[in-house]
């Protein structure tokens, strides 16, 4: 007696769907990889580096700037109304008509923001802001020839507070 084999046809076998999904995954993975590589933008190394270098010790002169005035700013972020309020304090240094306050997010730079702080007749700095994301950011006041720079945590929960704390040498 001789038996007979039902024979399957070969979409019906469990095993070759196994082999078959194991490189499909790998191209799926690699098609993915490809479009979120394409349609981000990555840091890229400055070519000119020299001139950065150069740049950035001229930034440590506007920071020993503000070392000299004894530069000590007291800002209060309302979030509710979206406010900045700035108290500009100095020593033998007459204050600008205005100010440049960047908030810098440390991760996303479409958070960013750059709000431009008008003197006000009571010898504050005030101006508007966008929404601020909850977490850490990097704070940069500036006017033409001085730079003060800190950190602020949002939520606040207490006015900000940016000095010279300690400035390297020449």
């Amino acid at each position: 007696m001789k038996l007979h084999a039902i024979k399957r046809p070969w979409y019906r076998e469990p095993w070759v769907w196994l082999l078959i999904a194991l490189p499909m995954s790998a191209v799926i993975g690699g098609i993915i990889t490809i479009v979120i590589a394409v349609s981000t933008s990555d840091g890229l190394v400055v070519d000119d580096y020299y001139k950065r270098g150069k740049a950035i010790n001229r930034d440590l002169a506007r920071d020993r700037a503000a070392a000299q005035y004894r530069l000590e700013a007291h800002f209060d972020i309302d979030t509710d109304g979206r406010r900045v309020t700035l108290r500009l304090g100095a020593r033998d240094y007459l204050q600008p008509e205005a100010l440049m306050l960047s908030l810098l997010h440390p991760t996303r730079k479409g958070f960013d923001q750059r709000v431009r702080l008008l003197r006000s007749e009571a010898g504050l700095y005030t101006g508007g802001l966008d929404a601020l994301t909850p977490g850490n950011w990097y704070v940069q006041l500036e006017a033409d020839d001085w730079r003060l720079s800190g950190k602020l945590q949002v939520p606040l929960d207490a006015p900000v507070i940016l000095s010279p704390d300690h400035v390297d040498g020449p």
